[in-house]
């Protein structure tokens, strides 16, 4: 055999050894890498916020007979970790919409709506007859928001992590509260002996 023909051998043996196998996983199944904050705990959080939320008999009692609108403000990252606070916010805000109890406003947008009627009600290509109106939004009468903090502990290969999510309704014209509750998650690992 040349030797051009044993290096290409050689060369796609090397190569076919470093290919990459991906696979599709539940959404749904519980992730256990690391115990760092995961898809698991946000959605655990934001299940357990949803549903003591709609359990709540103040909050049956200003839904009974209307669908209030409510502003979702970011929910603020307390911990010590990087965590996409506003994918929970997503998350609790979807479940609580398809909810049918609840409307909500975006105030994450305003200011891409401001441009856009400012654009109906500027330019000379839109045709004014079908322009939508500024002071046509409707306020918000509640104000959804929480906190997520977070406690690590590391004794030698052990680490233990406490998460807790805080969630509060706030009624915009009392100033009250009409729900409040918190949920908790513990994760605890230890590195084996040489990481193995």
């Amino acid at each position: 055999m040349n030797k051009s023909l044993l290096a290409l051998l050689g060369l796609a043996v090397v190569l076919g050894g470093c290919s990459n196998t991906v696979s599709y996983g539940d959404a749904q199944a519980v992730e256990t890498t690391t115990i760092d904050f995961g898809s698991t705990d946000l959605q655990k959080i934001a299940a357990d916020m949803v549903d003591s939320m709609m359990a709540s008999g103040s909050v049956a009692a200003i839904t009974q007979n209307n669908r209030p609108i409510v502003f979702v403000e970011s929910i603020k990252n307390k911990t010590s970790e990087h965590i996409d606070t506003e994918s929970i916010t997503d998350s609790i805000s979807t479940k609580l919409l398809n909810s049918g109890k609840f409307r909500f406003v975006d105030m994450n947008r305003v200011e891409s709506v401001r441009e856009q009627l400012n654009f109906q009600n500027n330019d000379e290509l839109v045709n004014q007859s079908t322009a939508i109106q500024f002071g046509k939004m409707v306020g918000a009468q509640y104000m959804l928001y929480g906190n997520l903090s977070s406690i690590a502990k590391t004794a030698g290969s052990d680490k233990d992590v406490y998460y807790k999510m805080t969630m509060r309704l706030m009624d915009l014209q009392t100033g009250l509260i009409e729900w409040a509750d918190e949920t908790e998650i513990r994760k605890q690992g230890s590195k084996s002996f040489l990481g193995l």
